[in-house]
Formats: C-alpha cells, sequence, structure tokens
C-alpha cells in the first residue's frame, strides 16, 4: 500500500499496476476498462446481469465450501458479498464495457475481484490482501469465465424476464379496458388500407389485446431455456480444475439461492458453445416488438388527421408537434414505440451472427449478444409502459365520426350480400360509387329491401359477429 498516493499495487501475468487504495475491483478489471472502451454500456448499468454474477459465485462458493476447498471465513466472506450485491451495494465498482473481447473474461474478473474485496471487508482485512480471499483462487475456485459467465447471463436474464412479464400484462390489460370502452361503436373495418366490412372499436382493441398475449406463452416457453445452465464445465465442458460432485452441488444450490428449477446440462461440451437460448429469446422478444409496431402503426392511422385523416380516436397530446405549423400535435408515443421495435430488432440480429460465430468449443461473441438481450429487455419494459401511460389509457373514441364513416361507407353492402347477392350488391357498389349517393339510399330506391329490413341487417350487433336473419329482398 502506498498511503501517500492512496494506491495499492496489483500484479498479473502482464505486469504490475496501481489500483486506487479503496477501489474494491482490481487489477484485470483496470486493464479490462483500459482495453474496451468501446461503448456507453457498462455493466453497472444492468443490475439483474450483477445479480446473476453474484448468483453463480454464492451458488460455487457453496459447493466450494461443502467439498473442503474453501474455510468457512472464506465461504461466509464469499456469501455475504454476494448477498451484498444483491441487496444494490457496489454496483458502481462494476465499470467494464458490456462489448468486450475474451469472451467475458473481463466481466468474470471484474466480478471475482469486487467480491473478493468485499468479503475481505467482511473478514477484517483490506482491499488487496489476497492471501485472505483470492479472486482466482477462492471466488472462482472450479470455474472458467466459460460456465461462470453464461451461466451469471442465464441468471440475470431468467430475473429479466420475470421483471418484464408484468409490464407486458398490464399494457395487455389497458387495451382490454378500452376494448371494453368502445364495444358499443361501430366502424369501419379495413384491409389494404380499403375499407372492409362494419366492426366495433372495442373489436379493434381487443385484436390488440389478443396479438400480445399470444406471445406471452412463447416468451415463457423461451425464459425456460435459461434454466439450463452449464455450471462445472469449466473451460470447454470437460470439468477440468473441478472436483467429482462440484457440477451437481453447484447447480443445486443455484437453484436453492434463487428459487428456480435450474438444472444441469447433459453434454457440458455441447452446451459450452452453445448460446441457442438468447437466439430464442430474442427471437421472440422480435415477434412481440413486430406487433407492438404494428399496432402502433394502428394508432397513428386511427387518429389520423383529426380533420383530414380517419379522425376514428383520439391520442392524447403530448407536446406541440411543429416549429412552424401552429396547432399541429403528432402522435409521438406509437412513434417512439415503432422505433423501440426497430432497434429490438436489430438486436435480434445482432444475437443470431454473434451466435452463429460460435467456434469450436466457445463462442467468444457472447458479450455483445449479452447486451443485446439485457438492452431489449429493458428497451420493451419501457416502451410497454410508455405506451400504455402516456397514450393507451388517454385514448378516446370520436364515436359520431365512426357511425359518419360506416353509413357513408359503399363496404357496407357487403353485409347485404347474403340477402340479395353478389351481383344485385355489386351492381349497387358500383352506382354508388358513380354518383356519390349511399347505398341504403339506393337499395331503398330501387325496392330491394325495405327500411326494416336495412335497420335489422345494419344494426351494429348484427354486422359485427355471425348471423342467421329472416330477410327476404324483393329482387
Amino acid at each position: 500500500m502506498n498511503s501517500e498516493k492512496n494506491i495499492r499495487m496489483e500484479h498479473d501475468l502482464l505486469g504490475a499496476r496501481e489500483i486506487p487504495a479503496d477501489a474494491l475491483y482490481g487489477i484485470q478489471t483496470l486493464r479490462g476498462v483500459e482495453n474496451f472502451s468501446i461503448s456507453k454500456f457498462k455493466l453497472s448499468q444492468y443490475p439483474l446481469f450483477i445479480n446473476g454474477l453474484a448468483y453463480t459465485k454464492w451458488a460455487a462458493a457453496e459447493a466450494n465450501h461443502q467439498l473442503g476447498l474453501l474455510t468457512d471465513a472464506q465461504y461466509e466472506g464469499i456469501k455475504a458479498a454476494c448477498q451484498d450485491i444483491l441487496a444494490g451495494k457496489y454496483h458502481d465498482q462494476f465499470p467494464v464495457d458490456m462489448i468486450q473481447g475474451g469472451a467475458g473474461t473481463s466481466t468474470n474478473m471484474n466480478a471475482n475481484e469486487v467480491i473478493a474485496n468485499i468479503a475481505l471487508k467482511h473478514m477484517g482485512f483490506k482491499p488487496g490482501d489476497y492471501e485472505h480471499c483470492s479472486s482466482h483462487d477462492h471466488v472462482n475456485r472450479s470455474q472458467s469465465t466459460n460456465d461462470a459467465y453464461p451461466t451469471a447471463i442465464h441468471m440475470g436474464m431468467y430475473a429479466s424476464h420475470l421483471a418484464l412479464v408484468p409490464h407486458i400484462k398490464e399494457l395487455i390489460a389497458a387495451f382490454r379496458k378500452k376494448s371494453e370502452e368502445f364495444a358499443h361503436i361501430v366502424k369501419m373495418g379495413r384491409t389494404q388500407l380499403e375499407d372492409a366490412v362494419p366492426m366495433t372499436l372495442g373489436q379493434t382493441f381487443s385484436g390488440f389485446a389478443s396479438i400480445l398475449e399470444a406471445e406471452l406463452l412463447h416468451l415463457d416457453q423461451a425464459a425456460a431455456d435459461f434454466l439450463e445452465v452449464n455450471m462445472g464445465a469449466t473451460a470447454i465442458g470437460t470439468g477440468i480444475c473441478s472436483e467429482p460432485g462440484y457440477a451437481e452441488k453447484c447447480v443445486k444450490a443455484l437453484a436453492e439461492i434463487t428459487g428456480w428449477d435450474i438444472t444441469l446440462a447433459k453434454d457440458l461440451v455441447g452446451v459450452t458453445s452453445d448460446t441457442s437460448c438468447m437466439i430464442g429469446y430474442m427471437s421472440e422478444l422480435k415477434r412481440i416488438a413486430v406487433k407492438m409496431s404494428k399496432i402502433s402503426n394502428d394508432l397513428r392511422l386511427l387518429a389520423s388527421g383529426p380533420r383530414c385523416g380517419l379522425g376514428e380516436i383520439n391520442l392524447p397530446a403530448r407536446q406541440p408537434g411543429s416549429s412552424i405549423m401552429p396547432g399541429k400535435v403528432n402522435p409521438v408515443i406509437p412513434e417512439v414505440v415503432s422505433q423501440v421495435a426497430f432497434k429490438i430488432i436489430g438486436n435480434e440480429l445482432c444475437v443470431t451472427m454473434a451466435g452463429e460465430a460460435a467456434q469450436m468449443e466457445l463462442n467468444a461473441m457472447e458479450p455483445v449478444m449479452a447486451q443485446c438481450c439485457f438492452e431489449s429487455v429493458d428497451l420493451m419494459a419501457n416502451a410497454c409502459d410508455t405506451l400504455r401511460t402516456l397514450c393507451v389509457d388517454g385514448i378516446t373514441a370520436n364515436e359520431d365520426n365512426c357511425r359518419r364513416e360506416v353509413n357513408r361507407s359503399i363496404g357496407i353492402v357487403t353485409a347485404l350480400n347474403p340477402y340479395i347477392g353478389y351481383e344485385h350488391s355489386t351492381e349497387i357498389a358500383k352506382k354508388a360509387m358513380e354518383t356519390g349517393r349511399g347505398v341504403v339510399e339506393l337499395v331503398l330506391e330501387e325496392g330491394i329491401l325495405t327500411q326494416e329490413d336495412l335497420d335489422t341487417i345494419l344494426d351494429a350487433k348484427n354486422m359485427v359477429r355471425p348471423v342467421k336473419l329472416d330477410i327476404h329482398p324483393k329482387c
């Protein structure tokens, strides 16, 4: 320790370096920070990933202690350190870039060094007194980055998944609420942006809820893959540097610590280079992102105008929309949600390409995969909350406009088709387009149906569901 400079000296394979005396990280973390000034995405920004590292190191310490490889003091110190981290302490001591070379070694060593130095504090020693609790020989005992790092990703991502699902469910509930509120409002449905047949505005919002709800099961299934881990694989899956029984004890401890149904992969060599769980989860997030953007596009179209567009709904006004056009208000919330969707779709492509880049017994591209996965979950949660609270909850309907557009639409002739036939319906539709007159007006003029018949056929409840009506046309 150099008290004058308030530093301590640490050394590794490449030599010695000065470390701030009170820093809980060590020399390999310092090298990682210096080598990988790549992005603004630092490990400290992803608390659930840090928690995943803490879970993993705690479970390893539990197994090593049971095997007699750690003293009681070392085990208790490491355990207490991991509990501190899980309580949200010391996250500022994880400064490494999420995107890094070395297959995650800098992240693994960052965790090892911080946990060792926190453990030393609990044991009554100063940071850097590694003879009492070493980042390598004790915190990293029986491990390699190649099993500890992916396991930590799995733990962090499963926790992220559990945190994400309520945000999606709350958005679904908001759409369901609007579907009930708008259940009585008849509007024109559209295909290829052209008038199609009548429906209710409630059915539109129910559709939004349903297509998102359908993804929850798929998302849960994809997340379940994270519960299979390769702890005990060490470097390439052979388990070198670990003792018999360590892998099973470690995974059992991990399950007990987290409360999750975690299992050990059957083939540790195969799984150590396989990143399919991240690819699968990102693929499912992409599906949700595509649907979120589709919904956002529909909301923008339904609210377009408000006077020269569809104008069927009103989105909450959130900010003035132009620096030059007074009175203009833009659909900024659906716009930002679509942009989030594009980012997640791009991240999914990055994860897929990085997954393909695995070579032999390891995938060195896991760091960028992890960054994309954790970022995408955060983006999705924020997008769901933003869309719900700043848009969906405040949507109102232009009921009179919806009804007016239905009445003057040529599309309602489709509702007459089962009763007057396709040929007569086509003739009425053609005449309505040529003359600008209404379908109902023409049908009455030609005496095809009575007003009573038309009122029955065009009743809202009869146009938005399958029905069998006792109608007898005069044609």
